[in-house]
């Protein structure tokens, strides 16, 4: 049944008549030509500017793929091998430097000549549709589209296409891109160890083996941060949920006054940069700081409290000043989502004799949880990736786990050691790719075990 299915649908693409295989198939001359030389089909039917920007783009990569595409490419299996010598000049009696292989550059023109080659070929597929539709269009005695009209459209039935053309290039060129290489940097050994950091080679799954591996040194680092990570994220993100929403349920009560004032005095820490609220924190809990000093002065204590010199208190006091700076923002969309409640469930529930704490789990939470869950999701997410409050307050220590891991370090805090720190960009690389792997698990299973997508048109 399932082959049937899958043979229909190939017949259905074939005979499509906007298809590169109709192109070749049941065009013309012209336009199978158009194939090897794009725009020609265009240019035929009169569509003389449209088939020379295909041209100019099918002239441009042939010029750039002459000049430097086919020799990255033919650098990328080997990554380079020439090392810089230096050489008696006796003309000038000095050493001259001639100039070796970068393996770093090898392997990013030669990701970006794969990266500009496939977008040459999605350009390419759209020029031998473009230029089959005008030929069917001409033998069906239709209107053809001038340059001008195709440029209006892009005005009117079209304008997604212009919209989106200058973001989705944006992703492909500063994010797209950069992934690509960074990945690919995941294969290789570059890195300080044994001064790899001008020429280098592929050594495959080597260091994921190596990251993998619980008794190698990085290894046991790597389950250790990413264990202290994962109840980090859990952690920061149930308790600011639970705090922040109690916080505004007694705040939207019918018997508060002032709500407005009360909602002001905790939302007015997001006003503030948490760059200045996190490093003034950290001071102000260092041995000498100022609350140390005032428990010392009154007796409170014997000796300083070791809010970062202690792995526990250290963790305990990075999730408790995370509250500060994450309370006000769930509080701003549990207020929301409890103002948009109708008032009708609540009267129900009281007529039925529900008390407070029925109707809370009743009609509030599942409410609540319905409409919050994918920002719960993103917080998860967010919070596995929280750099600031982690290296602005603690910088990942105590230092306790290994050589560059500390007891406080999530892995994208560790991933900034190991690359900007030690060097080590072929493990960065690696580390990236794990944290991806861990958040795309996390996000999907939860996100598709929720009522907010099981049943997103049937609540309530």
């Amino acid at each position: 049944m399932k082959k049937a299915e899958a043979k229909k649908k190939r017949v259905k693409e074939f005979q499509d008549p906007y298809t590169v295989t109709g192109a070749l198939v049941k065009g013309n001359i012209i336009t199978k030509l158009s194939l090897l030389i794009m725009g020609l089909g265009n240019i035929a039917h009169k569509q003389v500017i449209k088939g020379l920007i295909y041209l100019a783009v099918e002239i441009s990569w042939l010029v750039y793929m002459i000049q430097y595409g086919f020799y990255s490419m033919s650098m990328l299996p080997s990554l380079g091998w020439r090392e810089q010598q230096k050489v008696w000049n006796d003309a000038k009696s000095i050493f001259e430097y001639t100039a070796g292989d970068q393996s770093s550059l090898i392997l990013l023109y030669g990701v970006a000549t794969i990266f500009v080659t496939f977008l040459f070929i999605i350009v390419w597929r759209d020029s031998v549709k473009s230029g089959y539709k005008v030929e069917l269009l001409a033998k069906e005695g239709k209107h053809i589209n001038t340059f001008k009209e195709d440029f209006k459209s892009l005005f009117d039935k079209n304008l997604h296409k212009l919209l989106l053309a200058g973001p989705i290039m944006g992703v492909l060129v500063f994010t797209v891109l950069p992934l690509l290489y960074n990945i690919t940097m995941a294969f290789t050994n570059y890195s300080k160890i044994g001064d790899k950091l001008v020429l280098f080679d592929w050594v495959g799954l080597a260091n994921f083996k190596k990251i993998l591996n619980i008794k190698d040194g990085i290894g046991g680092q790597f389950y250790s941060v990413l264990g202290w990570t994962l109840i980090w994220a859990v952690f920061a993100t149930v308790l600011n949920y639970i705090f922040g929403m109690i916080l505004a349920i007694v705040i939207n009560r019918k018997d508060t006054k002032a709500k407005g004032f009360w909602r002001f005095c905790f939302v007015i820490s997001i006003a503030v940069p948490q760059f200045v609220s996190l490093l003034i924190m950290r001071t102000m809990l260092q041995p000498t700081g100022i609350v140390n000093t005032l428990l010392l002065k009154y007796g409170l204590i014997d000796k300083a409290l070791p809010f970062f010199t202690s792995a526990t208190w250290a963790r305990v006091t990075v999730i408790v000043i995370n509250l500060w700076v994450g309370i006000p923002y769930t509080l701003l969309q549990v207020t929301g989502i409890l103002q948009n409640i109708p008032a009708e469930l609540y009267e129900a529930a009281k007529i039925d004799g529900a008390n407070a704490v029925q109707t809370f789990f009743k009609i509030t939470l599942p409410y609540m949880l319905f409409v919050m869950t994918p920002y719960l999701i993103t917080q998860f997410t967010g919070n596995i990736n929280n750099f600031n409050v982690i290296f602005l307050l603690s910088g990942g220590n105590p230092t306790g786990v290994g050589d560059t891991a500390g007891k406080t370090d999530l892995l994208v805090t560790w991933l900034y050691k190991l690359t900007v720190d030690k060097s080590y960009y072929n493990l960065g690389a690696v580390i990236g790719i794990m944290t991806f792997i861990v958040l795309a698990i996390v996000a999907l299973v939860t996100y598709r075990n929720t009522t907010s997508y099981k049943d997103e048109e049937g609540f309530m």
